[in-house]
């Protein structure tokens, strides 16, 4: 996944996208481009036609830190997106406080009802893993996974053969 920000959604944006995946000889679909809902809202119409033609490329778009823009829940169904990533300030509270787990849960059913996949971010403990299992939600990202780690590392998690687990 790579960040996008609202300066980069420029008229040439979609073009750099697909000279830089061939330079590289990368397949458009290991490529998920996370936009924020400010994003949209500067521009809805540029924007929506440039994720149209990202999508059209093969590469997948996910809503990062829903919940926490302006974006009307009107926008979320027009939106070309696949994954709707929950904001962290949503997960931490799910355990403890009966309104933040309703609306939590209102938040993974409605991505899954609109066909979305949905990630929960923020999550640090086991008990907020176990509730966001049970509610549905397909991931999870936050401290309980794993904590950032410099360039260098991350290149090594990603040589390492899978199915091994951290130390």
């Amino acid at each position: 996944s790579v960040n996008v920000s609202t300066r980069e959604f420029g008229p040439h944006l979609v073009e750099g996208i697909a000279a830089t995946l061939a330079a590289h000889g990368v397949s458009p679909e290991r490529l998920q481009l996370e936009i924020t809902e400010s994003a949209i809202m500067r521009d809805e119409r540029a924007v929506v036609a440039a994720l149209e033609e990202l999508r059209a490329l093969g590469l997948s778009i996910a809503l990062d830190d829903f919940g926490t823009g302006y974006s009307s829940l009107s926008y979320l169904r027009r939106l070309p997106v696949d994954t709707l990533k929950m904001d962290g300030s949503f997960i931490g509270a799910i355990t403890s406080d009966t309104e933040a787990a309703a609306l939590t849960r209102s938040i993974v059913a409605m991505g899954k009802a609109l066909g979305l996949r949905v990630v929960a971010e923020g999550v640090e403990q086991p008990a907020q893993q176990a509730l966001l299992r049970k509610w549905g939600c397909h991931e999870i990202q936050g401290y309980l996974v794993g904590a950032p780690v410099p360039a260098e590392q991350a290149l090594a998690l990603l040589d390492r053969p899978r199915g091994r687990r951290r130390k």
